[in-house]
């Protein structure tokens, strides 16, 4: 009994001396939180450019990310930019392919967006405007005006190598095309849901409209999203026109996987303007009939807060009648719906009275720093030496305190870069960026150093740039940590504050 003890003490004592030995390799970093708004791609209060197409000018797109400020219904508040939206009407092209002419601005356009640092919110509709008249609605009759579903189709065609072309700049396409505004709401060809029509959307209308839909997903590059403007939009294209308001979410089994399904984002454009967001959250019912009360209002939202943790999520208020549900807390409840839904961008002038309250009532600075995602570095342990020829062990500490997790893919890079010569090598990590949902994040990775690495000591960073080649090295369009004294402006990398010895 006696030797047996002896052993385990002797055990006992090996493990507690390789621990030591082994806290003893390794250095822990910690990093100061920043409480500033942090300017970072994709995500963000945008602005609705409302310029004629072709003539937006890069001069001026670029100073909203500076500051900007609504110039209209006494905006109280400011914010910088990084994202603007394009809503492109095709009136002229309702019966004819979209011209070289139109091509060509749009083009301009994006060019322009590029060279001022932003991306864009992409929307293409017919008609934008409303007639009253001797109607079941009154104030919205038909005709509406917008396109046939054969001209839809071409011009989707036709806008194709545009996507391609321009993916980089390219946030998010809305689905748009059908209906006034492109809200797939009052259309005259694809099953008009409102009193005017049949109150609802046939079973054929269904179908109509998932072509459509299926034919933009194919348009666009599959590493964008096509934001719908209703959960049951997506519902019914995953499941049919006979698909139930109760339907289970089913995205978190393939989320970002550049399926179909995964690609299918969400926006609302009346964010907390009614009890149901103005019919965001309707039953627009199928050839069976059509659903009401609000068991629909409660079940759709339950679906959109489920789905909406994997996708593009966005959109805009747009009335302050519904006071005061739509403040700030605690007599509202804004910050805990956008939490909720996992919003990442709502427009800055748009409505401005919504806005207003929320500076006067206190939660604007929350809003504007965790819309989207909030990346804080809070530690990181690295060895105090490495070998060359060994691999590399590191754990890196982040929590994600906005509201949505970034919604394009993009690389994470462990840097290093010489002090004494400054050359850099990168190494990609095996960890998912589009993952990093609300909360905490523990990075550990096994990586291997370049075969060319020279011995000497390197200096540490997270590199998260774009993912496409034409912006990888263009700052502006890498994460910034929302830290103090971590961020490159030059090269767009967070330092990780460390130097590690390589022998």
């Amino acid at each position: 009994m006696k030797l047996k003890k002896l052993f385990q003490l002797f055990v006992m004592c090996i493990l507690c001396l390789k621990s030591l030995s082994s806290s003893a390799q390794y250095r822990t970093i910690h990093y100061q939180k920043s409480n500033r708004d942090i300017p970072n791609p994709e995500r963000g209060f945008y602005l609705a450019a409302g310029e004629a197409p072709g003539e937006l000018k890069a001069e001026s797109l670029k100073a909203l990310r500076t500051v900007y400020s609504p110039k209209s219904a006494n905006a109280s508040y400011s914010t910088w930019v990084s994202l603007v939206y394009r809503g492109y009407l095709l009136t002229e092209f309702r019966n004819a392919p979209l011209s070289d002419g139109f091509l060509s601005k749009l083009q301009k356009d994006l060019d322009a967006i590029r060279t001022a640092g932003l991306k864009v919110i992409l929307r293409f509709s017919y008609i934008d405007k409303v007639q009253s008249g001797d109607c079941a609605d009154g104030a919205i009759c038909p005709p509406y005006g917008d396109a046939p579903k054969h001209i839809v189709l071409q011009h989707i065609l036709q806008l194709k190598p545009v996507f391609h072309q321009n993916a980089d700049v390219i946030a998010v396409v809305q689905q748009g095309f059908i209906g006034i505004w492109g809200e797939n709401h009052y259309t005259d060809y694809f099953g008009d849901p409102s009193r005017n029509g049949l109150g609802y959307i046939p079973d054929s209308s269904w179908a109509d409209r998932n072509q459509m839909l299926k034919a933009l997903l194919d348009a666009v590059p599959k590493s964008r999203m096509v934001q719908v403007r209703t959960p049951q939009l997506q519902q019914r294209f995953f499941y049919g026109a006979q698909a139930s308001i109760e339907t289970e979410p089913s995205l978190a089994s393939q989320a970002f996987d550049s399926s179909d399904n995964s690609r299918v984002a969400l926006h609302n454009d009346c964010f907390l303007a009614s009890p149901d967001d103005y019919e965001t959250f309707s039953d627009y019912g199928n050839s069976s009939g059509r659903s009401r009360g609000e068991h629909v209002n409660r079940a759709l939202r339950k679906y959109f807060e489920e789905e909406s943790k994997y996708v593009a999520v966005g959109g805009e208020t747009c009335d302050d009648a519904y006071s005061p549900q739509n403040d700030c807390p605690p007599n509202g409840h804004a910050v805990e719906e956008m939490a909720a839904m996992h919003y990442s961008f709502l427009n800055v002038s748009y409505n401005n009275l919504v806005n207003n309250d929320w500076e006067e009532q206190g939660c604007m600075t929350d809003i504007k720093q965790r819309l989207g995602y909030r990346l804080v570095l809070q530690n990181a342990e690295f060895p105090k030496w490495q070998k060359k020829s060994k691999t590399f062990q590191f754990k890196i500490n982040i929590l994600n305190e906005g509201f949505a997790s970034p919604y394009n893919p993009r690389t994470a890079y462990l840097v290093l870069r010489s002090v004494t010569s400054g050359n850099i090598h990168e190494i990609p990590l095996q960890t998912v960026v589009q993952k990093w949902f609300s909360g905490e994040h523990n990075i550990s990775e096994t990586v291997s150093l370049p075969p060319g690495i020279k011995k000497g000591k390197y200096e540490l960073l997270l590199n998260l740039p774009d993912s496409y080649p034409s912006l990888k090295n263009n700052a502006v369009y890498s994460i910034r940590m929302a830290n103090e004294g971590v961020w490159e402006d030059k090269t767009g990398y967070n330092k990780l504050n460390y130097i590690v010895n390589v022998y």
